[in-house]
């Protein structure tokens, strides 16, 4: 039996296609916007456990795109956990913390009350609603900025804005925890390891790299550990309006996590580094 893994295709979904023991689907082998896909793709492999990490995630898109990005967020999760409730097949779907609305400092628990400030994370609520609603064993992995040295993200986006640019003004008062795609990866195996043998922790949990930093300081970061000679200057999110409001506390308690699987929250700075490492500019 194999570990089923949707989204091969994103950030942590390529880290997953790469381990034997994991059969990855890109959207062409099962596309989450034609209802039924998922069923058909898990009820054939019959796996030992589901791992959702595919979603809609161009959150300024969801807000002009609201049908595709529920039908992507909401439905199809609905669908595999429903499934894999009726093979008793244990799922790992990962969601985030814009199902908050970002208010205050204080670092958000799983039960803490939501409010999403835009589509996407309303998408995404809904796609946990489904999840529980379908009553077999999970675990809902709420994640936040998630980087690689891959595809688009905010690293290489950095890097390549750094490489061209002098200085650069960015955002300065969203503080969140930078989270690796390997670790975040690591962390779906773990998860669906340990509900196999343990369907009572099923669940809502928080995962995510820490120490907490602002955008601002992540892009410092970057560069200094880069080589890169660009500047960062401090803006506010009034100075930088995008169609999707975001949260501006992105700060999320990852203790039950640690607790349960025993798997601490990774240290963005040393991920970074290793990132860059084998960083290879476009």
């Amino acid at each position: 039996m194999t570990i089923l893994a949707f989204g091969a295709a994103g950030q942590v979904g390529r880290v997953l296609a790469q381990m034997p023991e994991v059969t990855a689907l890109t959207r062409a082998e099962a596309d989450l916007s034609q209802p039924g896909q998922c069923d058909e793709a898990i009820r054939s492999l019959r796996p030992k456990y589901v791992i959702n990490v595919a979603a809609y995630t161009n959150v300024d898109g969801a807000e002009s795109a609201e049908e595709l990005a529920f039908r992507i967020n909401a439905d199809a999760p609905m669908e595999m956990a429903q499934t894999c409730a009726d093979l008793d097949v244990p799922l790992v779907h990962i969601s985030t913390d814009y199902v908050f609305d970002g208010s205050g400092t204080m670092a958000r628990r799983p039960d803490a009350a939501t409010a999403p400030l835009n589509v996407y994370g309303r998408s995404k609520l809904a796609g946990e609603a489904g999840v529980r609603a379908a009553g077999g064993p999970h675990a809902i992995l709420r994640t936040s900025w998630v980087f690689d040295d891959q595809g688009q993200n905010f690293l290489t986006t950095m890097l390549r804005l750094g490489a061209s640019r002098d200085h650069l003004t960015i955002v300065a008062d969203q503080i969140g925890g930078p989270t690796p795609a390997d670790a975040l990866a690591t962390a779906c195996l773990v998860s669906g390891r340990h509900l196999m043998a343990n369907p009572g922790a099923t669940g809502v949990y928080h995962y995510a790299g820490h120490p907490d930093v602002s955008w601002a300081d992540f892009a410092r970061a970057i560069f200094e550990v880069s080589g890169l000679s660009c500047t960062v200057e401090d803006i506010p999110t009034s100075d930088y309006p995008t169609p999707a409001a975001r949260p501006l506390n992105s700060r999320i308690d990852c203790q039950s996590f640690e607790t349960v699987f025993g798997l601490q929250r990774p240290d963005w700075r040393a991920n970074l580094a290793v990132y860059l490492s084998k960083y290879e500019s476009p």
